[in-house]
């Protein structure tokens, strides 16, 4: 999981946070944010795959070569609370090829996207959180 830096200030800010429409901001660019992970993923996943009988797997630790597009599709963003969201993927083996396992090397393709996003999407965040909490 990619380390956020300055978390402590952003939580102070969040804090002084009142209303609905304040909240309602930030969390809209969490979700933006989320969506860009997504699609980062999505992009890794499918980058010079080929599906069907020419289909080649992925190399130990390079994101997984699309073959049916089952993993990619099951990508979901999701707002579980307000100034919360989550991005994961419900594909069976989608943890499997994320860490590996006892007997497959891993295949990371979502701590890629988020590391590569990170600081776009810290960015979008921190100037909704600066535009919410701008005294009016």
């Amino acid at each position: 999981m990619p380390k956020i830096t300055g978390r402590d200030g952003v939580r102070r800010r969040m804090g002084a946070l009142t209303g609905r429409e304040k909240v309602d901001l930030v969390s809209k660019a969490l979700f933006v944010g989320g969506e860009m992970i997504d699609a980062e993923a999505s992009r890794l996943i499918t980058e010079g795959a080929v599906s069907g009988k020419n289909h080649v797997p992925s190399l130990p630790g390079e994101p997984p070569n699309e073959d049916t597009g089952h993993l990619r599709t099951n990508i979901i963003v999701e707002q579980p609370a307000p100034l919360r969201v989550l991005v994961t993927s419900n594909a069976r083996y989608a943890v499997a090829l994320e860490y590996g396992t006892s007997k497959m090397a891993e295949r990371p393709y979502m701590r890629p996207a988020a590391e590569r996003k990170r600081k776009e999407v810290v960015d979008l965040v921190r100037g909704a959180v600066k535009h919410a909490t701008k005294r009016r």
